[in-house]
């Protein structure tokens, strides 16, 4: 081989490897410890509203300090959130009427309900209508309402997105999942049509999760923000809906179908509930931790990065102690990237950045992600002069890989820094894969992002198995433990062991680490790519 190319070839490495070098060193034994320690029954599964909740909050906040960053203006390292908390309570009840038949569903296992209105108490009877997709998407010519007042109406619509089509392949973002899929947009469009509520009919496909998803959320406390809202929320399983569409008449298949075309309308069902739901409200303040590291430039260290990992799992359940599980111990989702996000805070701490880097750790992600949504609100630079979110959220424990996940970084020019900042490491960047499960809308970078922050998260849906990682060891074992990972979510069995192989977290900290420095220590400031919803959003 030529030794020219060779000597240039050496020089190129050695430049790659020294600009890898720029941000300093990721090291585990603190990972560790901390994640081994939010983790901890201690903590009682760090719940939103609950006392584990506070200790995560003083731990946290406590370990910022020590670390040397820097707090808010205001001088605290804690940010406010406020929001309502909902708790079903028993005599709770939804009744149906079909003609004179009427249907009384088991609560938990057939249907869901809750209500958003912040009320203690809410009965009211109301007709049913299907609305198909509930979806209205201007820029897809997409309109499930159509003209229909559905005022005072209980919606019942599917999940997820309008398939594609073979004349139209991309329309909804193919295969992909978009904000209009997720159970959120579905709610907060019934709200803002006056309608009385919801009803999403669950399939796990479309959902991209289990029954038990819902269910659990509703068997706990729920949060909404402020302010009026859904009479009804809730869920009906498959099997339910279809018997429910049969007394009133209806075929849900052939409703289905006609939900897929452009020219569907709602339709009114012959369906009238009755809904009674009682339940405990109460006033919630929690806590974003926030810590900063100044840049280093005086001219650039007005603009930031940001680095965010939410702190807070699903708690501790009620009930009697009889020696059951009840403690939501939430080690990887998300006790992992709160603890990586301490470790990384720790390195960057000894040697800043040109621009100003900010480590935050937002509360109330997994009840509505109102942590995020209240940073972005008030921000500790101004939305204009932040680069970027680089969220990091259920992260890696089966060891090193040799490529590295980053779903939602082709939306904009980041995708152009991890490509980089991915060759420098010696890794691979995983293969886009259309995102079946809506894991974009799930994370607190989707927060940023809907305020025209350029934002993902690093590793993205490592949980659910569709990434896509090749580990440097025993190969079929890890990714083995990556994709059985998803019977432990949101579950009790979410716990920390010693035994975990944290050489890959580790790993994708560092990668997250040396990505905000390439992003801080730029020319440039990300952009999203010509055409992407988010580029038309203005800052």
């Amino acid at each position: 081989m030529d030794t020219k190319y060779l000597l240039c070839a050496g020089l190129a490495l050695a430049a790659a490897t020294a600009t890898a070098q720029q941000a300093p060193i990721v090291k585990e034994a603190p990972l560790r410890a901390h994640l081994s320690f939010l983790a901890d029954d201690l903590l009682e599964g760090r719940g939103t509203g609950q006392r584990g909740g506070d200790l995560a909050v003083r731990y946290l906040e406590t370990q910022v300090a020590a670390l040397g960053l820097q707090p808010l203006a205001n001088g605290l390292y804690r940010q406010p959130v406020r929001f309502r908390g909902t708790r079903l309570q028993p005599g709770s009840a939804i009744r149906f009427a079909a003609g004179a038949s009427t249907l009384t569903p088991r609560l938990g296992q057939d249907v869901l309900i809750g209500t958003g209105s912040g009320r203690a108490e809410v009965v009211f009877d109301a007709p049913l209508v299907f609305v198909g997709y509930g979806a209205v998407a201007p820029e897809e010519d997409w309109n499930d309402y159509k003209d229909a007042d559905v005022k005072g109406k209980i919606l019942v619509m599917m999940v997820n997105d309008p398939q594609p089509t073979a004349e139209e392949p991309n329309r909804f973002a193919g295969k992909g999942y978009t904000y209009y899929g997720r159970w959120m947009y579905k709610f907060e469009e019934a709200a803002r049509r006056g309608a009385a509520g919801a009803l999403l009919i669950h399939t796990t496909p479309s959902a991209a999760y289990g029954w038990n998803v819902p269910a659990t959320s509703f068997a706990l406390e729920r949060f909404h923000a402020t302010g009026d809202g859904n009479l009804l929320e809730g869920w009906l399983s498959e099997d339910y809906a279809r018997t429910l569409f049969q007394a009133a008449g209806a075929d849900l298949d052939a409703l289905r179908a006609a939900a897929e075309r452009k020219d569907f309308r709602p339709v009114q069902l012959n369906l009238g509930a009755h809904a009674e739901i009682r339940s405990s409200v109460r006033q919630v303040e929690q806590f974003n931790v926030v810590g900063i590291v100044p840049g280093s430039d005086p001219k650039l260290r007005g603009q930031a990065v940001v680095y965010s990992a939410h702190w807070d799992h699903l708690g501790k359940a009620e009930g009697p102690a009889d020696g059951a599980d009840r403690i939501y111990n939430g080690a990887i989702d998300n006790g992992s990237g709160a603890a990586a996000l301490l470790a990384m805070a720790a390195a960057a701490v000894q040697k800043p950045a040109k621009r100003s880097q900010v480590f935050l750790w937002p509360a109330a992600e997994e009840v509505g992600m109102h942590g995020a949504q209240a940073y972005v609100a008030n921000p500790a630079f101004p939305l204009k002069d932040t680069l970027a979110d680089l969220n990091l959220d259920s992260m890696n424990f089966a060891g090193r890989t040799r490529d590295i996940g980053v779903a939602g970084a082709g939306r904009s020019t980041l995708i152009d820094n991890a490509a980089r900042v991915a060759t420098q490491m010696g890794l691979k960047l995983a293969p886009p894969i259309p995102d079946l499960s809506g894991a974009y809308f799930r994370a607190d970078h989707f927060q940023f992002a809907r305020a025209g922050v350029p934002a993902f998260n690093v590793g993205s849906a490592v949980f659910s198995g569709d990434g896509h990682f090749e580990f440097e060891h025993a190969h079929d074992a890890s990714a083995a433990k990556i994709v059985a990972f998803k019977d432990d979510y949101h579950r009790v069995s979410d716990q920390y062991q010693a035994s975990w192989d944290l050489s890959g977290m580790v790993q994708q900290a560092q990668f997250t680490l040396h990505l905000g420095y390439d992003i801080a220590n730029g020319k440039t400031m990300p952009s999203w790519r010509k055409g992407d919803p988010f580029s038309f959003i203005k800052r």
